[in-house]
């Protein structure tokens, strides 16, 4: 059960910004979500923590929750979780261990495969390896993907059709990451599903994402009418019922916490792949979560202010 918050009177600082590669998208979340927590009442105190003077005000601002809007590295992967746990202050979202599991996503397909959640074959290039093509080809095949193993928004996302292009492709991605997975390409539907919840976590209504692009990439995901968002997606029940709880599962084999959104693809033959798991989803105009939770029924504020109580349970 949600914590009870009075909004009046939980000062919340607003995260935003910081350092990775996506702190643009972060600065459009925390413009949405800024709105929205002030729409339910809450006073909000907008903090970059690139910014050291930010720092110190968050340690020694009379603040109840941080709300996280950061997305990648330093703000998604555990390292700002870290910080705000030394400091003791509630944060939303997954903590420490999960948030830095489920930013890596060769860490988190083994965990997928512990519990029978389908996941696209994929081998991994550290900085010391070589392109095998062969052995690219023999495992993975064509067409594949290449991208970062620890970077989100579909940044450095490739899709390679055949072993010209290979080459090139894993250098793109080795110039944003140390580790270059390289996974089986399958085709089908896209589809996201968030999850709320700590101890009793439950599945949002499933989207189908339509990009304009021949898949959901950076400009896909942040640059209005790029992509269509088909919400409930137009599944039958008993599949519905399966990719849900799919989600609720990866959401417990990663251990997070108050929110989540899995993405995934749904095959030909019907079959759902589980491709990564988001700890801090967007919350940007354009955002999947807030349109999961409006066809749920739930507004912007109120989904803000049932984070900010999944945060406080407990604490």
């Amino acid at each position: 059960m949600v914590e009870s918050v009075d909004p009046g009177q939980c000062q919340v600082a607003l995260l935003v910004g910081g350092v990775s590669g996506e702190r643009e998208v972060s600065l459009a979340s925390g413009k949405g979500a800024q709105e929205a927590l002030e729409q339910a009442g809450f006073p909000v105190t907008v903090l970059d923590p690139s910014n050291k003077e930010d720092l110190k005000r968050l340690i020694d601002g009379p603040f109840d929750v941080a709300f996280i809007c950061l997305h990648g590295k330093y703000g998604e992967d555990g390292t700002l979780q870290g910080f705000l746990e030394m400091i003791g202050l509630p944060y939303i979202g997954s903590g420490v261990w999960s948030s830095a599991l489920a930013m890596d996503k060769v860490k988190s397909k083994v965990f997928y495969s512990r519990e029978q959640i389908p996941t696209p074959h994929s081998l991994v290039l550290n900085p010391t390896s070589t392109v095998d093509v062969e052995k690219i080809i023999e495992e993975v095949g064509f067409p594949c993907v290449v991208k970062p193993a620890t970077e989100g928004s579909a940044l450095g996302v490739c899709i390679v059709e055949n072993r010209d292009d290979l080459a090139a492709a894993v250098e793109k991605v080795s110039e944003l990451d140390r580790q270059v997975l390289i996974e089986h390409y399958v085709a089908g539907k896209e589809l996201t599903v968030a999850v709320l919840g700590n101890d009793e976590p439950r599945a949002l209504p499933i989207i189908e994402i339509v990009p304009v692009n021949e898949f959901y990439d950076y400009e896909s995901k942040y640059v209005p009418g790029a992509s269509q968002h088909l919400c409930p997606a137009p599944l039958d029940e008993k599949v519905t019922a399966e990719i849900q709880d799919l989600a609720v599962r990866a959401h417990r084999a990663l251990g997070c916490e108050g929110v989540s959104r899995s993405d995934f693809i749904l095959d030909e033959a019907g079959k759902a792949w589980i491709l990564e798991t988001n700890t801090i989803p967007g919350m940007t105009g354009t955002s999947l979560l807030p349109d999961s939770a409006r066809a749920a029924g739930i507004s912007f504020p109120e989904l803000c202010t049932m984070l900010i109580g999944y945060a406080l349970e407990g604490k």
